[in-house]
């Protein structure tokens, strides 16, 4: 947690952060430069394990599991929602406007591409991909996820009549079990293309978490003492993400050497990856 210091810089090569206020707030923080071009070929500090703390303990299956007694569709829309509002936090730490620049640290400048390494992602623009600036790729994401998640189709907020279809018959097969018409959070009242719509949320989230490391990682969170809140927002991420089969192993790979990180640390619990959810449930 920030408490008020400055972490020295990882890089021998770099000058340490200068001081930064205990206020969350980055707009008087001369540490903070928001007219450094970002450099795909910068050193990946947050791959190495003594950059990658967390600021908590536990296991992150606790938080993950769907609960016996909750209907699957209902979980995972609330993971959909957490989770965001996760991202979204750390979002807003890159997304301050600093009053001596009147620029935030991610702008038009800084970040031309909405890149992560020498991966750019693009955006659908009349029709045709284009590579459009890091912080209007934000924005949108963060549009389209909100005008989901309170689209009342795709997250209902009707109590649904009738009696709920059991776990068993629903559930059990997995995210392609769809016996007859049955679809995760049919039972809710979500529609048939809920799951889908889920993975497509998670996968654009993990690319702004992508875009944070890759991009923002030494500036600003390591300079302010919250890598440690972003690996733990990472990781919280990750392991619903696995559990739930929300995002493909193709979509992680730029940020596999800290996700294989907190595997080995177990940060990642083994239960996300021995089938999730529905490995948990058929073995129990």
């Amino acid at each position: 947690m920030n408490n008020g210091s400055p972490a020295p810089s990882p890089a021998s090569q770099m000058p340490p952060a200068g001081h930064v206020p205990n206020s969350p707030s980055l707009t008087s923080s001369l540490s903070v430069d928001t007219s450094a071009t970002y450099d795909p070929d910068a050193p990946k500090y947050f791959f190495q394990e003594k950059y990658a703390p967390l600021n908590v303990k536990g296991n992150f299956l606790t938080l993950c599991a769907c609960p016996k007694n909750v209907e699957l569709g209902e979980w995972l829309a609330h993971q959909i929602v957490e989770q965001y509002r996760l991202l979204h936090g750390m979002l807003q730490v890159i997304q301050e406007v600093n009053s001596l620049t009147g620029l935030p640290i991610c702008n038009e400048n800084t970040c031309p591409t909405m890149s992560a390494g020498r991966l750019t992602y693009t955006w659908l623009v009349d029709g045709r991909a284009a590579k459009i600036s890091a912080p209007k790729f934000i924005n949108r994401v963060e549009k389209w996820i909100v005008s989901k998640i309170h689209d009342p189709v795709m997250f209902p907020t009707e109590k649904v009549t009738g009696v709920p279809d059991t776990f068993a018959v629903n559930e059990a097969g997995g995210p392609s079990a769809t016996s007859g018409e049955e679809w995760i959070g049919k039972s809710s009242g979500f529609p048939q293309t809920f799951y889908k719509d889920c993975q497509g949320i998670m996968k654009q989230m993990f690319r702004c978490y992508a875009h944070l490391y890759h991009a923002h990682w030494l500036n600003p969170f390591w300079h302010i003492n919250k890598h440690d809140i972003l690996n733990m927002c990472f990781v919280h991420f990750v392991t619903v993400a696995k559990y739930y089969k929300l995002v493909s192993d193709k979509e992680m790979e730029p940020m596999q050497p800290l996700i294989d990180l907190f595997i080995k640390q177990q940060r990642i619990p083994p239960e996300a990856l021995a089938g999730g959810h529905w490995g948990q449930q058929a073995s129990s």
